[in-house]
């Protein structure tokens, strides 16, 4: 069963296999949210942990992914997106690399040259075969 859990274990994953040299700056929470259609991940800052001076960041990916018979590789290039963001500096500690955070095929850019290509070009195509009838199904 796909919960909140289950969905940090596959950020940890993402992270482990991907993004191994990106130091972890504070503290990340990753979770399901609501069933949004058109933003499938967000990434943002909460609030100030004043022993350490750092925001914590949260990862929220729609709750739509949930469900099992969307394959684990969409989810996990939507997680490898928001944490493209957080390497860039984006809600994170890191230094800000980048002015804009998609211009440019900038996180495109990044997941591939992580090894990500497949699974994001594969991501593509399944959300451009089966993403309507996922909302379609949903409403």
């Amino acid at each position: 069963m796909r919960d909140n859990q289950w969905l940090k274990q596959r950020l940890e994953y993402i992270w482990k296999m991907y993004f191994g040299d990106v130091v972890l700056a504070n503290t990340v929470y990753v979770r399901f949210g609501r069933k949004a259609k058109t933003r499938l991940g967000s990434i943002k800052h909460g609030r100030k942990i004043m022993a350490r001076g750092n925001k914590n960041t949260y990862i929220t990916i729609t709750g739509l992914f949930r469900n099992d018979k969307i394959p684990e590789y969409v989810l996990d290039a939507v997680l490898a997106h928001e944490l493209s963001h957080y390497t860039h500096g984006f809600f994170s500690p890191h230094t800000r690399v980048y002015s804009h955070p998609h211009k440019h095929k900038i996180v495109d850019n990044e997941l591939t040259k992580r090894g990500l290509g497949d699974i994001l070009k594969n991501q593509k195509t399944w959300l451009k075969e089966n993403w309507k009838d996922v909302i379609i199904n949903n409403e």
